[in-house]
Order: C-alpha cells, then structure tokens, then sequence
C-alpha cells in the first residue's frame, strides 16, 4: 500500500466544477462566529459538490485570509451569497422550492438515522451559531429539523463537523438512489 501524489487524485478543476451537476443542497449560515469553520465548511461543500450556500447575519464572508486557511481554495469553487437577515435567506429558499431543515436540538426533531432525504427535491440545511444554534425568528420557517445523535458528555457536534456529517449521509442516501 503507498499514499496517492496529488497529481493521481485527478482532481476537477475549478471551471469543471462550475459546470458539472450539484447535490440540490444549499447550506444557509446562521451566525457563525468561526471564520475556520466557515472555511471548513467551504472545503467540505466543494468535496459533496453543492449547489451553494448562504452566509447570513455575523457569518464573515470571502475573500478572508482566515477562511481561506480552512477553504483551501473552495470559495473559488462553491457558489455563495451574503445575506444580512437569515430569514430572508429562508423566505428566498421556500419560494424557490426548497424543503428547509435545520440541524438543532428541538423537541419534535428527526434523528438522523430517521431523516429520510430522498424523499425530498430540493434542501435547504441551516446550521446555527456555535453557541445559540439556530435563529429563533427560522423556527417557524422549517418543514423539518434533524438531529445528530450524540452519547457523550458533550451537548453538540462543532458545526463544521455536523455539515460533514449530514453531507455524507446526504450523499449515501440521495445520490446512490
């Protein structure tokens, strides 16, 4: 067994991405105070090939020499918009047809093992500040929250490793079906 170069990975170019099919996800930024997770989030929505995502309120936006640390480049490659409110991010998302879902602890939240993606076109995943979570103003905008199941003596997952985490559950069961 040997570790691959770079140069075997194969690698799409930026141009290429841009014109290849997306995984209908956006992921919609509430307040994230964290310039390396937001950069993290970047490098992981290029690996899933994402439609977008929306950094809203707080969120710092590229070019940022701290994002760009984490995103390795992928905020050349993932499409993003800024908006100040994340609620008019939602408004804009249900009006174009996205199921919207948070990612939050809440009383009639889905675990993900239960979270059933094919079933739905287009989502929309909101993922809230590292410390207050989602946006209280969002709750009544959601069709669905989800939430990852934990067993350990902490209360949440840091929020660049939940996007990794929903992403490929994503990929494992809307892309292969």
């Amino acid at each position: 067994m040997r570790k691959l170069k770079n140069i075997e990975l194969n690698r799409i170019s930026v141009n290429e991405f841009k014109t290849l099919e997306k995984l209908p996800v956006v992921i919609v930024l509430d307040n994230l105070r964290s310039l390396n997770n937001i950069g993290s989030i970047f490098r992981t929505a290029d690996s899933f090939r994402i439609e977008k995502i929306h950094l809203c309120g707080i969120t710092a936006t590229p070019p940022h020499r701290e994002i760009n640390k984490t995103a390795l480049g992928a905020t050349e490659s993932v499409e993003w918009v800024y908006f100040p409110k994340v609620v008019d991010s939602v408004n804009l998302l249900k009006e174009n047809g996205y199921t919207i879902v948070a990612v939050e602890q809440m009383d009639d939240s889905i675990t993900l093992e239960n979270f059933k993606p094919a079933a739905y076109d287009k989502l929309a995943l909101i993922f809230g500040n590292e410390i207050n979570g989602v946006s209280d103003n969002v709750v009544d905008c959601l069709d669905a929250c989800v939430e990852i199941p934990q067993f350990g003596t902490k209360h949440s997952f840091n929020v660049a490793v939940s996007v990794g985490i929903l992403l490929w559950h994503l990929y494992l069961n809307h892309i292969t079906k």
